[in-house]
């Protein structure tokens, strides 16, 4: 038929034909297993490498330009600077706890007014399987939310969001797909030339500068909300590696100036 639609391609990643794969791959295990067939031929196909990418994340000038842009909407749009004269506390708060806790934009989005401690600088997050965690963000963060809530406390939101703490324009609890366009919204001016910068990544901004501060891959695990630190480290490869030359640097043999022998 001259008027039907093409037959549209299309590609899959190298990790989403792994994902297939071993899904194909543990099925007929089970069916080898449970004696259905003979063997498991699908351990002959091999699995495709994967090419890690490359961890983009924003530097102390680019956090410090996007957190400003959220306060004063400079080098924004009229249309843009418009709406950030309304929700400018807002932006800047969500900024601020990405920046400043690393946590999920899925962790942020279900955030309660109930779950935020400003005596102590606490605030009760759902993780992944619905775990309830107890985390704590510093004086900067706790300063921004406190400002924000005076703001929120006095808005009467659509019913059945009565208890949510980021409200979109519609008072309704802000959606995923909002806080995504949030970020990057201010992140296309902040850093320019890092596209596609997201919540995840400034995720990745708030565990390196942790992990930069303290050294310790298991706390960052731990805040993260990563079962297991090996997933961390995966992630976060290139910051061991860092600390790894570092090393280089603190060992002097003789022949090197600094080299000094023992008296």
């Amino acid at each position: 038929d001259e008027d039907s639609v093409p037959n549209k391609i299309y590609t899959n990643h190298e990790l989403s034909i792994k994902r297939k794969l071993c899904t194909i791959r543990s099925f007929y295990d089970y069916l080898f297993k449970s004696q259905r067939i003979h063997s498991n031929v699908t351990e002959l196909v091999p699995l495709p490498k994967i090419h890690e990418k490359p961890i983009i994340r924003l530097n102390k000038t680019e956090m410090l330009k996007m957190l400003e842009l959220a306060q004063n909407g400079d080098h924004m749009t009229k249309k843009q600077q418009s709406y950030q004269k309304i929700t400018s506390k807002r932006d800047y708060a969500i900024l601020s706890l990405f920046l400043g806790t690393g946590i999920r934009v899925s962790e942020c989005v279900g955030l309660n007014i109930g779950d935020i401690d400003l005596e102590n600088n606490a605030f009760i997050v759902t993780r992944k399987g619905g775990n309830q965690v107890v985390l704590y963000f510093p004086p900067e963060v706790a300063e921004a939310l406190a400002d924000y809530l005076a703001e929120r406390n006095t808005v009467e939101t659509v019913e059945g969001h009565e208890n949510a703490l980021f409200l979109s324009l519609q008072r309704r609890r802000m959606t995923q797909r909002a806080i995504q366009n949030l970020v990057k919204k201010y992140a296309a001016i902040a850093a320019p030339l890092k596209t596609k910068i997201s919540p995840h990544k400034l995720r990745s901004t708030y565990a390196t500068n942790l992990y930069n501060e303290t050294g310790d891959i298991y706390l960052v695990a731990d805040v993260l909300g990563h079962s297991s630190v090996d997933t961390t480290r995966k992630h976060y490869a290139d910051m061991t590696d860092a600390r790894r030359r570092m090393a280089a640097e603190h060992v002097h043999l003789p022949g090197d100036p600094d080299f000094n022998p023992d008296p």
